[in-house]
């Protein structure tokens, strides 16, 4: 999978019904907690087995038969709740539910930016 194609497109917005659909998952989505290198800050979010069949087709890679790499807003929008910094990275393919994460060590938020 293209590792850049996240950042090179736009975000798909869920439609009221979407969001509905997928709200009642929320409270079942599972974080990790953080562990790190030299670098980064990481954490995997475990997402209901479930959910998959809720999430829209164009958040999936049909090749590959995953999640695609979401960007912030399409993330948030399935329920993930994270501080900020977050960007989800890759794909764990034997488990399609588990969407792993990072941010650089040390991350300060900025909001003008």
């Amino acid at each position: 999978m293209d590792k850049s194609s996240a950042s090179a497109r736009r975000p798909h917005p869920l439609t009221d019904a979407e969001k509905k659909r997928l709200a009642k998952y929320e409270k079942n989505i599972q974080y990790s907690d953080r562990y790190s290198d030299k670098t980064y800050e990481y954490r995997h979010v475990t997402l209901p087995r479930e959910m998959l069949k809720e999430i829209p087709p164009d958040y999936f890679d049909r090749e590959a038969g995953t999640l695609k790499l979401l960007l912030e807003d399409e993330w948030r929008s399935l329920g993930i709740l994270q501080s900020p910094g977050w960007r989800h990275y890759e794909i764990h393919q034997p488990e399609p539910h588990i969407l792993l994460f990072k941010r650089p060590k040390n991350y300060q938020y900025n909001p003008h930016q």
